[in-house]
């Protein structure tokens, strides 16, 4: 089927948006903190997460109600992970999104526990969600917490660190962006496609395909850092480069670095041949990942 991608993404983003707001008009907290919480929630993300993970439910479910507790709570995760990266701590940040980061518009205590907070939260959601069985609530959760925690995001994250202004082989590189940027990427899609009863086989094809996503999704992130336009990707480029990074241009050269990238390209659409379902959306989601200018 031919795919108008701009009018899906902003439909799922509208989506994405009225659901976020439902669970924070009904969140009883103190104030300073919802503020904080909701302040980078609507820190003007593009909801790629959530978007890929409904897509991925679509491809083999009906009504996407059903996975959208999930895509918020993925989205929760993302949000708190972006708090604590531009903490002085870690990558220490002014800027995110084009706004002040979470700490420079509150403080580092309130950002913190904002994050803390939508860590926590994301799973209290996908518990209480009466459109899933249990069975499907402790697969859900089982698979985010595997994929947010040591074995997935935050193990990323701590490899990421110690890559810092040193040499890294590509294979080190590969594997500190699968964990960092692809496990969460590869919970939204086999998420999706579990919850719209997706085969084993189905699964097995779709878990190769975003590992491929998620590199493909970094080495873009990589490029734009140094020829992307500050005003779109809503902070200085060559902040990498200043935080002494490991990135793909570093290793492989910009020229490298964007050959390496359709070579993921490549390998992401032949595993995404082999899902068996109408992949149409998930296949011009791969293109605008890798063509992606913010």
């Amino acid at each position: 089927m031919e795919v108008k991608l701009n009018d899906y993404i902003s439909s799922k983003q509208s989506r994405v948006e009225e659901e976020i707001k439902t669970y924070f008009d009904k969140l009883e907290v103190p104030q300073k903190l919802k503020e904080s919480m909701i302040y980078s929630m609507e820190a003007g993300g593009k909801r790629l997460r959530p978007i890929l993970l409904m897509a991925s439910y679509e491809a083999y479910g009906d009504d996407v109600s059903k996975a959208l507790s999930s895509a918020i709570a993925l989205e929760m995760i993302h949000t708190y992970s972006l708090i604590h990266d531009d903490l002085p701590a870690m990558d220490d940040d002014t800027y995110r999104r084009g706004k002040l980061t979470n700490h420079k518009a509150f403080d580092e205590a309130t950002a913190i526990l904002a994050g803390d907070a939508l860590l926590t939260y994301s799973f209290e959601i996908i518990s209480n969600d009466p459109l899933l069985s249990d069975s499907e609530k402790v697969e859900v959760i089982k698979k985010l917490s595997k994929s947010s925690g040591p074995k997935g995001m935050v193990a990323g994250q701590i490899l990421d660190m110690d890559a810092e202004d040193r040499a890294v082989t590509l294979e080190e590189l590969e594997t500190i962006h699968d964990l960092k940027t692809g496990e969460l990427l590869k919970f939204a899609i086999t998420t999706g496609a579990f919850l719209g009863n997706a085969t084993k086989k189905q699964l097995t094809a779709l878990e190769e395909f975003s590992y491929y996503l998620g590199l493909i999704f970094q080495v873009q992130d990589d490029i734009l850092d140094v020829i992307g336009d500050e005003n779109k990707i809503g902070k200085a480029v060559g902040s990498d480069e200043n935080n002494l990074k490991s990135t793909y241009p570093k290793l492989l050269g910009l020229d490298g670095a964007i050959s390496r990238k359709d070579e993921y390209v490549n390998r992401a659409k032949e595993a995404l041949a082999k899902a068996d379902a109408d992949i149409s959306v998930l296949s011009a989601l791969t293109d605008y990942f890798s063509q992606r200018d913010h």
